[in-house]
């Protein structure tokens, strides 16, 4: 799931869309896959993530289908692991497969299960959309101008956004370059993988602060704490895509609450 929040530039329907709405549907996807203990229903909101996906892949395509098939792949296999918790840790229920004399998979366990399985994986989804589709300069502007949202507040909420795919291509750089010095990470025990990875994190943390450094130092000299609301000369309306998106996730928290 390399660079699963970089921006994805292109001309689709979600593309055009006010960023605020974009966000704010998002949330509502969110909050839908949460109130709901449906299965079916939530099995209906990951295709609904994908066919979001797909209009904002655009023609040509941006690589947003891509890259949603790669997060939800990565979701599966994050998603199996806490599946098989689940069912080995709980033990109400009926038993629908006995494992020993004393010990088996239950109902609720497996229904606990996959409801955890799909809600990780509908919750997460619309947002890594989103944000694809968002420029955060954009995201950052309409928070101070629309929602009066200190600059500083707005500015450290896209900066938070914007380093973990920086992060994350930091840690992949770290990885290559001790796999370059002959060590091996294509282990098979994950115990072992991640007792390989943890010292790793130290050179990432140095590199993480000198990065914060540099980027405050930029910020400083470009003005920081001048920006105000008047600062931002760009207009951002709202179309009639974004008032039927809004309602479109309006429609699907109230189905989520409803089932």
């Amino acid at each position: 799931m390399k660079g699963f929040l970089d921006y994805l530039s292109g001309e689709s329907v979600l593309h055009r869309m006010h960023p605020l709405s974009k966000i704010f549907v998002s949330i509502l996807i969110c909050a839908a896959a949460f109130c709901s203990s449906n299965v079916f229903f939530l099995l209906s909101l990951i295709a609904v993530n994908l066919i979001l996906a797909a209009i904002g892949n655009g023609k040509p395509s941006c690589g947003l289908l891509k890259r949603t098939l790669g997060i939800f792949k990565g979701l599966f296999k994050m998603s199996l692991f806490l599946f098989i918790l689940q069912i080995l840790a709980i033990r109400t229920g009926e038993v629908v497969l006995p494992i020993t004399a004393n010990f088996g998979i239950t109902d609720v366990g497996i229904r606990n299960g996959l409801l955890l399985v799909l809600r990780l994986t509908a919750a997460t989804l619309p947002l890594s959309i989103m944000i694809s589709v968002t420029n955060l300069n954009d995201l950052s502007n309409t928070m101070v101008k629309t929602l009066h949202i200190p600059y500083k507040y707005a500015f450290t909420f896209t900066s938070a956004i914007r380093f973990i795919p920086v992060f994350s291509s930091e840690m992949t750089g770290i990885i290559e370059s001790q796999k370059a010095r002959g060590v091996d990470f294509d282990v098979k025990n994950p115990f072992k993988k991640i007792g390989m990875i943890i010292p790793l994190c130290v050179p990432l943390l140095i590199s993480s602060v000198r990065k914060i450094e540099s980027t405050s130092t930029a910020a400083e000299l470009r003005g920081f704490y001048f920006r105000t609301r008047e600062c931002c000369s760009k207009v951002y309306k709202m179309h009639f895509s974004d008032f039927v998106l809004i309602l479109f996730g309006a429609a699907i928290l109230a189905g989520g609450i409803i089932l």
